[in-house]
């Protein structure tokens, strides 16, 4: 039995580890919560084939699938195939407690359907992986017992390879996956569990949960959340890193402080391991941005919005799904996602929107300057959209819209419109409420602005708000991860001068997102698109680090400039020396300290 991360396919010639049982076996992965194929759990096989024989394989590999599952006594089978140019992905609903046994039938039944003439799967093969599946299960009794009543009540059920938790926050109860108690032992009446939110999206999945985390501070609850800069029950950070995968949510979902819980949920992590949850009050997807194709069997757009979409199963009738109409994709996405859902718009007037509110749908929107919340067919204002710190005084447009989704959220889980309206009317005033998310600086006679934007629609977003702010000059840090293809890469430069011309555009390396491809190389496709693009040479600078790029730009800044910094890799180092930038008093033009 054997489970493997590859790196993305796209960067990798297609050809699987030795240990798989055929070269053309990408990936071989469990998916441990509702994911993009099913609400159950199971396993999912990449594979790669000669597009040609892609129906007669597909056909066997199913009908492969279906006669072991069978032989086996797994009840209710349930196989789902994605295809894509020159492979596909087939998913099998499996048992929770021999899901490693699941991998290795989707292997198997993989091997028979690329034999010359498949054949029914022989006895010793089928022997063999009941044997495996029985062994599994002997390591982690009464683990498929409590996970199905804890769902039979309609209660929140976490696992991993080490622990159960039923439930959640405050009415979480978790064992060591080899002492899970029988299921009379378990004492229900104490197990409930918290409001929990999910957020996903392409932009503005952080500042999202931020905002809800601040609306149930604000009503003095401890809220807990996950993100991709770390795991926090109220002031205290549990975890630092990305946290943006079930690993974060199952910190947060089993801290017994926790009154509330809101979860970053990454694409990343929804293909690799599913959802850590199996229910919530509820979700939201904020936007969808081509990214990250060549992962995981997404190469389209669509297929990105279809994963996202996933979190639409953990809500089911009785949450509620916030999406953002002015996101096309995801109007059309949504007449496919099974969940009362709530809309919200920037714009005064939205035919989905308008229809939806004439329903009795709750939605968000803005209206002559104010954000205006539609709950119970009424309407509540929330204030001025100017007044609101993390709005720049109307300059950020896309945190407008991460506004309006963490009210509608907000609502959903529970909050009071009271509350939510302090909260947005304080949020963002202090730099600890969104660290490295439109972060702005102001000293020396410079101005800085650091954002996370990795995406083209991010960096659009991120050069909006530069071109509405006052300066003197413009100059802007660009640089990707190396896991996006040539022409993603090359979009990036592309959109931020297609916003506005900066006086000089630092380009940094990031070492620890090459992701397979060689140093330097992720720079030279900017520069080179830049070049295209007619930029002079002498406006554009390498840096060998994001912290080396910032000291540059401030190097160069002059007094009443604007310096544009998005910041992933090394944002604590470079926040901590902007801080001691101000501290020092220093000024644009003056020699900078170590």
């Amino acid at each position: 039995m054997r489970e493997t991360i590859t790196p993305p396919a796209s960067l990798t010639l297609p050809v699987a580890p030795a240990e798989f049982p055929s070269p053309t076996i990408v990936d071989s992965r469990r998916l441990l919560g509702p994911n993009v194929y099913s609400a159950r759990t199971g396993a999912v096989l990449e594979v790669t084939y000669d597009d040609a024989r892609a129906k007669p394989l597909i056909d066997a590999w199913s009908l492969q699938a279906a006669q072991i599952i069978h032989a086996l006594r797994w009840a209710d089978a349930e196989l789902h195939v994605r295809r894509g140019t020159g492979g596909a992905s087939l998913f099998l609903a499996a048992p929770v407690d021999a899901l490693m046994t699941a991998t290795e039938v989707n292997e198997q039944a993989w091997v028979g359907a690329e034999s010359p003439s498949p054949q029914r799967p022989d006895r010793l093969l089928v022997e063999r992986l009941r044997d495996a599946a029985d062994r599994e299960r002997l390591t982690r009794p009464n683990l498929a017992a409590v996970h199905g009543e804890a769902v039979r009540r309609g209660l929140n059920v976490t696992f991993d390879d080490e622990t159960l938790s039923v439930g959640s926050g405050t009415g979480a109860q978790s064992w060591p996956l080899d002492r899970v108690p029988v299921v009379d032992a378990v004492t229900w009446d104490a197990v409930h569990d918290v409001p929990i939110a999910v957020v996903t999206g392409s932009n503005g999945k952080t500042t999202t949960v931020r905002l809800v985390g601040a609306m149930w501070r604000a009503a003095h609850r401890v809220a807990g959340w996950s993100c991709s800069d770390g795991v926090w029950a109220d002031d205290a950070q549990l975890e630092k890193g990305d946290y943006s995968g079930p690993a974060g949510a199952r910190v947060v979902l089993r801290d017994t402080r926790v009154e509330a819980a809101i979860l970053e949920t990454a694409r990343g992590g929804i293909l690799r391991r599913g959802l850590a949850v199996t229910r919530a009050d509820a979700a939201i997807i904020t936007n969808i941005s081509p990214d990250h194709f060549g992962e995981y069997g997404i190469d389209t757009v669509r297929q990105l919005a279809e994963a996202k979409g996933a979190v639409a199963r953990v809500v089911g009738g009785r949450g509620r799904l916030v999406l953002n109409a002015d996101d096309p994709l995801l109007v059309d996405l949504a007449t496919e996602l099974i969940a009362r859902r709530s809309w919200f718009s920037v714009l005064p007037a939205h035919p989905e929107l308008d229809a939806h509110v004439l329903a009795g749908g709750d939605a968000a929107t803005v209206q002559e300057g104010r954000v205006m919340l539609h709950l119970d067919r009424v309407w509540h204002d929330l204030g001025a959209v100017d007044a609101m710190p993390i709005t720049l005084r109307g300059a950020a447009p896309h945190n407008v819209q991460n506004i309006l989704g963490a009210a509608l959220l907000g609502a959903a889980m529970g909050v009071p419109v009271e509350t939510i309206r302090y909260a947005l009317a304080s949020f963002g005033a202090s730099a600890q409420d969104n660290p490295g998310r439109l972060q702005l600086y102001r000293f020396g006679g410079v101005t800085v602005l650091v954002d996370y934007a990795h995406n083209p629609d991010g960096v659009r977003a991120l050069c909006e708000t530069a071109k509405a702010i006052p300066a003197r000059r413009r100059l802007l840090l660009l640089g990707q991860a190396g896991n996006r293809d040539d022409a993603q890469i090359r979009e990036l430069a592309r959109v931020a001068w297609s916003v506005v011309p900066f006086d000089l555009v630092i380009i940094k390396e990031m070492a620890t997102l090459l992701r397979g491809r060689a140093a330097g190389e992720v720079p030279r496709l900017l520069a080179g698109e830049l070049a295209r693009l007619g930029v002079p040479p002498e406006q554009v600078e390498l840096a060998e680090s994001e912290l080396a790029a910032v000291r540059r730009a401030c190097e160069w800044a002059h007094e009443g400039d604007l310096l544009v910094c998005p910041v992933h890799v090394e944002k604590a180092k470079v926040l901590a020396w902007l801080g001691r930038l101000d501290e020092w008093g220093w000024r644009a033009g003056a020699p900078l300290p170590d």
